[in-house]
């Protein structure tokens, strides 16, 4: 009996300092990523703020900016990759819950903001936030943990259809629901494909996504001729020059400003279309404001810079265990395919969406979540020594 407690206590012991060599393992290299990206949009915001010095909004955006999304996200960031990822996955349930009654609660009076066209925002007091933010995480975080039980395995195509695609097909239709009431369709299709790419990485029947696809496709067309602003932007995205004044104002300002940016750019600072011409310069046409700026060479950094984000990313998901894995590659998909959203429609290359840019475009509540993410990524990243499954 001795020798057993004493070998029990020994186990415990590597055990212990085991997890103490995990707990300071994060991915250097990642976070040097992350930190050059974090770098660079606070100096392409701060310059794309200049339009607003003198004004009222001036203190307001730079607070919401920098205090609460850049210092903020900063401290979840650590917070999150200081807790297991097995807490993350013991309440994915609750979270994702809760995250689906705040995406409701928008459209009761006097909690729910009117803005854009839509009720996206919350307000508590003085506070505003946009709970989508924390609904497309907590999706990802819940979705995990339906697709880490066969993680890798080639099920039967029957038992796959009953135990990956049904879920997935549910967590689709309420994500439909609840996006589309706010009319919100670009974060809708971000989330989806976040979705769909866990599906993939979990060991997924390739012939159950192209029938998602192929669904996806029918619901698209449906959502252009029933929503009279998604038609708007696919006849937009066709003949920019159909409406230049109005709908397709934006697309060729963006083109003018990153045209004019040339291969060096202007400088710091020296955008001229950010001052009279270009609509949201410290929004979704932030990359557009870079590229005047900075030309060729700083916006092809930038890209490599997200390039780098998402091949890192995935490089961890691979050392990761099943679901720290599948959290990985969710969230990762959520970043990287939202911030090459953003450029390629700046770009013209697919239709305008209002998505910012994640890590560079204006929105306390984007950063703050997108920081708060990347720490859960390197906490799910810390399983692997460890084997848990």
């Amino acid at each position: 009996m001795f020798f057993k407690k004493s070998r029990k206590r020994n186990i415990e012991k590597a055990q212990s300092k085991t997890l103490s060599r995990i707990e300071s393992g994060a991915d250097r290299f990642f976070l040097i990523i992350v930190s050059l990206l974090i770098l660079s949009g606070l100096i392409i915001f701060s310059s794309a703020t200049l339009m607003l010095v003198g004004t009222a909004k001036y203190d307001a955006v730079r607070f919401n900016q920098y205090g609460l999304g850049f210092v903020g996200g900063l401290i979840l960031l650590y917070i999150a990759y200081k807790i297991p990822v097995s807490v993350f996955r013991k309440t994915s349930f609750y979270a994702y819950v809760c995250s689906t009654i705040l995406m409701l609660m928008v459209f009761v009076p006097g909690v729910g903001v009117f803005h854009g066209g839509a009720y996206r925002w919350l307000s508590i007091g003085s506070f505003q936030f946009q709970p989508a933010e924390v609904y497309k995480l907590s999706a990802v975080l819940y979705m995990a943990l339906w697709f880490c039980r066969d993680f890798g395995k080639k099920l039967d195509s029957k038992i796959n259809f009953y135990q990956r695609t049904i879920p997935l097909l549910v967590m689709i239709g309420v994500s439909a629901i609840v996006f589309l009431l706010q009319r919100d369709t670009d974060t809708l299709m971000v989330t989806v494909a976040a979705l769909v790419g866990m599906y993939i990485l979990s060991g997924g029947n390739w012939k159950d996504v192209w029938g998602i696809a192929g669904l996806g496709c029918i619901a698209l067309i449906i959502l252009i001729f029933s929503r009279p602003y998604v038609m708007q932007r696919v006849q937009t995205f066709l003949n920019p020059s159909l409406d230049p004044t109005g709908s397709g104002y934006q697309i060729q300002q963006s083109l003018i400003a990153i045209g004019s940016g040339g291969v060096s750019g202007r400088g710091y600072g020296q955008s001229i279309q950010k001052f009279k011409y270009l609509p949201e310069p410290i929004g979704d046409s932030v990359f557009a404001v870079a590229a005047e700026e900075f030309g060729f060479i700083g916006t092809t950094t930038l890209v490599f810079l997200y390039l780098m984000f998402m091949l890192r990313g995935l490089k961890m998901a691979t050392r990761s265990s099943s679901y720290g894995s599948l959290v990985i590659g969710g969230i990762l998909f959520l970043i990287t395919v939202q911030s090459f959203l953003n450029i390629t429609a700046m770009l013209a290359i697919v239709p305008l969406s209002g998505m910012p840019l994640i890590f560079i475009s204006h929105g306390g509540t984007a950063l703050l979540m997108a920081l708060f993410s990347v720490g859960i990524m390197l906490s799910a990243s810390k399983e692997k020594k460890i084997g848990v499954r």
